[in-house]
């Protein structure tokens, strides 16, 4: 992996932060339909990485595909609940794309009727089967293809519900994501000897189409206001360019406006 432009830590300083050069890497990003998941995957195909697209929706994702250079993005079909499908999203992108640098676990969901009184067991069972489990399964069959190369990036992309349990994002989306922060702490501890790095990323509102899915989908100025789905691409390429001895745990962002108390 070669290296580029030199970023000074701090005034008068001799040491330096070298801006990894992501050209030839490979990524997977779970999730890379639509919203965060396709910006990372189109930010980092820019950056010169080959990337895999996965999700439910074949459409969707020959639309991201589509606005990269021709090759730069793959896609497979996915369903995260199903450890079956995960397991050959994980065997085809090895097969296809080879080493595994970078996994992006970006797929989630919520629901409109999100509050306890209003949960249905049945919504709670799919929040949890898709943003807690299914992360869960993408580090089960993924890290292997990690672990023999002895290095390798991961970013769960979580939410500030996995910090703060507030009612916008309802019982089962809280508890869905809090699980998905210990997933990421727990198993970052255990994988740092193996040389892979675990980063947590935990955006706040984000002008996503998640948010139709809010009780009260937000007006377009709020949506003015609030993080886009670029911002988080671009951050996702900033912690991929950083060298393999510096390890992010936790990253929490939010829109200057929205309250973090």
């Amino acid at each position: 992996m070669g290296w580029r432009k030199d970023v000074v830590l701090a005034a008068g300083s001799h040491y330096v932060l070298r801006d990894m050069n992501l050209t030839g890497q490979n990524a997977l990003v779970v999730g890379g339909g639509t919203g965060m998941g396709a910006a990372i995957a189109l930010a980092l195909a820019k950056e010169g990485v080959r990337v895999g697209i996965a999700g439910r929706r074949k459409d969707k994702l020959a639309d991201v595909a589509a606005q990269a250079d021709a090759g730069m993005i793959r896609t497979h079909e996915v369903d995260v609940a199903s450890r079956a499908s995960v397991q050959k999203l994980f065997e085809w992108f090895d097969g296809e794309l080879g080493r595994l640098h970078l996994l992006v676990n970006s797929a989630g969901i919520n629901v409109p009727r999100r509050s306890t009184a209003e949960l249905s067991p049945e919504d709670w069972d799919r929040l949890m089967a898709i943003n807690a489990s299914g992360a869960f399964y993408c580090l089960h069959y993924g890290l292997p293809y990690m672990r023999k190369h002895g290095e390798g990036l991961v970013i769960n992309i979580c939410s500030t519900s996995g910090k703060r349990a507030a009612p916008l994002g309802g019982i089962g989306y809280n508890a869905s994501k809090f699980a998905m922060a210990a997933l990421g702490t727990s198993a970052g501890e255990e994988e740092r000897q193996n040389g892979i790095r675990i980063t947590t990323l935990f955006p706040g509102e984000v002008d996503t189409p998640i948010m139709e899915c809010r009780p009260t989908p937000p007006t377009a100025e709020h949506r003015a206001k609030i993080l886009k789905a670029e911002d988080i691409g671009a951050l996702v390429v900033a912690l991929a360019k950083l060298p393999a001895r510096l390890h992010v745990p936790e990253l929490i962002v939010k829109p200057l406006g929205q309250s973090f108390i």
